[in-house]
């Protein structure tokens, strides 16, 4: 039976939940030296793609990454042959034509090849690590729509509370290998993660207090802290609409996904947009 086409939705608004689990049996596939790895390439890679990261959870047999692509348009032919360069190293010769910037300018963008590369190099190294052969990760990668602003910050704050209910850490700050614990020990830079998340809370504020807002925000959504700052301890379960849904966002946005997904498949009905009780104002599909 062939594979359904993965659905995106060309939408500046859009940002994407990905999640990929290893192949392999047990917990804890990825030890403290694969996950260094895999951190390494996707923050590497992030910087030959056209994409945003906001977030990230490396766990012992999956990983979560929380980005956006961003507009092929928007980048010069000299960024992309510097990208390039980035990719095969400087001491690769390159012969640039008109032909290989384009289909070059539309790998970059692409989300599905993104998410290709960063999963088969690690496959590549971590077989020939342990003298291995076969796949490592699990079929495809599981991709949900997100909309910028209060959707894709409850589901950062979702990805950072991973290995707080894994009873990893107490604290997501105190894991290395989550966005929140690398942004304490390391800060954002300038090439790797955001906290452009789209609300005015945000706009005009230093990488420090944006930190300390995220934070805030985290440790409301997970019980975290003095409990007359939370907000419940909601996400210290599994949610389903994080990792299961098509879109998540605001009422207009999760109609308009549905109303594309209806025209991609060729579906008589349109799918229907679901309140989600605990978050105020958020629906999905």
């Amino acid at each position: 039976m062939p594979r359904i086409p993965r659905f995106f939705m060309n939408d500046p608004r859009a940002a994407y939940h990905v999640i990929s689990r290893t192949a392999l049996p047990g917990h804890d596939v990825l030890g403290d030296d694969e996950k260094d790895y895999l951190l390494n390439l996707i923050r590497w890679l992030s910087q030959v793609y056209f994409v945003e990261v906001y977030g990230f959870a490396i766990m012992g047999n999956h990983f979560h990454l929380l980005c956006r692509m961003l507009p092929e348009d928007q980048f010069s032919d000299a960024e992309v042959k510097r990208r390039i360069r980035l990719y095969y190293g400087e001491k690769r010769k390159i012969f640039f034509y008109k032909e290989m910037l384009k289909k070059w300018r539309q790998r970059l963008g692409n989300l599905s090849r993104y998410v290709q590369d960063i999963k088969q190099r690690f496959s590549r190294w971590y077989n020939k690590r342990v003298d291995r052969k076969g796949y490592f990760w699990a079929d495809r990668f599981k991709s949900v729509i997100i909309e910028t602003g209060e959707a894709l910050l409850n589901c950062l704050a979702y990805i950072e509370l991973n290995p707080v209910r894994a009873g990893i850490v107490e604290k997501p700050e105190d894991y290395r290998w989550c966005s929140l614990g690398y942004r304490a020990r390391r800060g954002t830079g300038k090439t790797f993660l955001s906290l452009d998340s789209g609300l005015p809370r945000y706009e005009g504020k230093s990488e420090k207090e944006r930190f300390e807002l995220l934070q805030e925000f985290v440790y409301g959504k997970g019980g975290l802290g003095e409990p007359k700052r939370g907000t419940g301890e909601i996400f210290r379960q599994k949610v389903g609409y994080f990792t299961e849904s098509l879109a998540i966002g605001s009422k207009g946005f999760v109609e308009s996904a549905a109303a594309r997904l209806k025209r991609f498949l060729g579906l008589k009905r349109e799918k229907r947009g679901k309140k989600i009780k605990s978050l105020a104002d958020i629906a999905f599909i």
